[in-house]
């Protein structure tokens, strides 16, 4: 099944943008640019809230850009066909490989959950990535954590009222600014199959 997953730049106390919204200190080197194009590889479709998609639209015509390196070039290659789903409730319209979601977040991801087709749901933004981790649908968090302090703003990590293990499955040190990429496994609660199933495989 098909995992959703939840990356963004965070700062070291935990916030993807600071209390006045601004996220000036995440501008990715060339490192670890190369780490965002080795992700969306592995994307299969992306859900976005209103402000990231218009923020992303740049990326549906950037390779007129006559001032982009080879790096941002082939990111926007890989963005542009990429399956989109944009979750608004003032847009009428949408451009490129973009729908507008026709239910609600749980609805759209158990109907991509069930097509065929390979690589992550991935989550954008932290209101959608909020409702979706409210809903206990997220599977893998990831983190590229910058050396920095902003005192407030947006969390990262979704503010709930319930407890969430989380199993780390990789770390990546970054020679610039950026200290290390985390990633993390939503660890759910066993059902009693699946306790059966991992009994039987223990013996």
């Amino acid at each position: 099944m098909r995992s959703v997953t939840y990356s963004m730049g965070v700062s070291l106390d935990g916030y993807i943008a600071g209390p006045d919204g601004d996220f000036g200190w995440t501008p990715p080197d060339e490192e670890v640019f190369r780490s965002h194009i080795d992700e969306i590889r592995e994307v299969g479709v992306y859900l976005l809230g209103r402000r990231l998609y218009e923020t992303m639209l740049y990326w549906e015509t950037a390779d007129q850009d006559p001032s982009l390196d080879d790096s941002r070039l082939e990111w926007a290659a890989l963005w542009k066909p990429l399956p989109k789903v944009v979750f608004s409730t003032t847009l009428s319209a949408v451009q490129g490989h973009a729908r507008l979601a026709s239910g609600g977040l749980a609805e759209e991801i158990e109907r991509l959950r069930a097509e065929p087709g390979e690589g992550d749901i991935a989550i954008g933004g932290a209101t959608l990535a909020a409702e979706a981790a409210a809903l206990g649908l997220i599977d893998e968090y990831r983190a590229r954590v910058y050396p920095v302090l902003v005192g407030g703003g947006i969390p990262f990590f979704p503010q709930q009222e319930r407890r969430v293990d989380l199993e780390l499955v990789e770390t990546r040190t970054f020679s610039s600014r950026v200290a290390w990429r985390a990633s993390w496994l939503v660890r759910r609660p066993l059902t009693d199959k699946a306790i059966v199933d991992d009994q039987v495989a223990s013996r």
